[in-house]
């Protein structure tokens, strides 16, 4: 089984802190260089200084990926600064509110959909057709469980959900293209993102009590299976959704 990303090029979303920085981490470590996006670039050279240090090349792109002009620039300039583009890891995420799906505004609404699913998507697209062009590439989409089973997030599990049939319809229609697009579906991690959920001793216990394995993952946790999908080891697969969650949606 070959986890090597040894000479390929991997884009981040989301990678300045908590998933996507453990993945930055993992996929530098597996020989790949990188281009790391998120909002704030002084988060981001801090990850980039890090794989630096690794002795692999590192480039940080401000970006917000809910915006279609953000999505253009980012992938110039990772295809001016790499010339490819051999993998892409869709973990950019957010989710503004806690309301409940009686009491959640169109505002939450249309920042959780645009940035989850609509922007997770258009830059697939976007990547996938530099992809086509080399012939083939990998995608990998990081959901959630909230996108199988219902969670306290209402409208966050909604567009989770919809991240993973975007992954199942890109598998698809991309296969022909030596394309392979699959999904990692965290359970509740302990990342600086879901601080309101696994610091909140109530919730905590709530979702301890459906987790076989009994305690949240650490981000660090998420990276093998990431690695699994982004590498030749998964050559056959596509299409897919590995819940990485202690065993939550069994």
């Amino acid at each position: 089984m070959d986890l090597s990303l040894k000479d390929k090029v991997v884009l981040i979303t989301g990678a300045s802190r908590g998933i996507g920085h453990a993945a930055a981490i993992g996929i530098a470590k597996a020989g790949a260089d990188l281009a790391i996006a998120s909002r704030k670039l002084p988060d981001l050279e801090k990850v980039a200084a890090q794989i630096k240090d690794m002795g692999r090349k590192c480039l940080p792109v401000a970006a917000h990926v809910g915006r279609t002009e953000d999505i253009n620039n980012l992938v110039k300039k990772v295809t001016e600064e790499f010339g490819k583009i051999d993998i892409l890891v869709n973990n950019a995420a957010t989710n503004p509110s806690m309301a409940s799906a009686m009491d959640i505004d169109e505002r939450a609404w249309d920042s959780i959909m645009n940035l989850n699913l609509k922007g997770l998507f258009f830059l697939s697209q976007t990547v996938a057709k530099i992809m086509k062009g080399q012939g083939g590439g990998k995608i990998v989409n990081i959901a959630s469980i909230a996108g199988i089973t219902p969670d306290i997030l209402p409208v966050y599990s909604i567009s989770k959900a919809g991240v993973i049939m975007a992954t199942k319809v890109m598998a698809q229609q991309w296969a022909q293209y030596n394309i392979r697009v699959n999904t990692v579906a965290p359970g509740l991690t302990k990342t600086k993102f879901s601080e309101a959920l696994w610091s909140n001793k109530d919730i905590l216990t709530i979702a301890m009590s459906r987790t076989p394995l009994g305690r949240p993952a650490e981000p660090e946790e998420m990276v093998g299976a990431i690695l699994f999908l982004a590498s030749d080891a998964s050559s056959y697969i596509t299409g897919q959704v590995i819940a990485v969650d202690g065993g939550a949606t069994i």
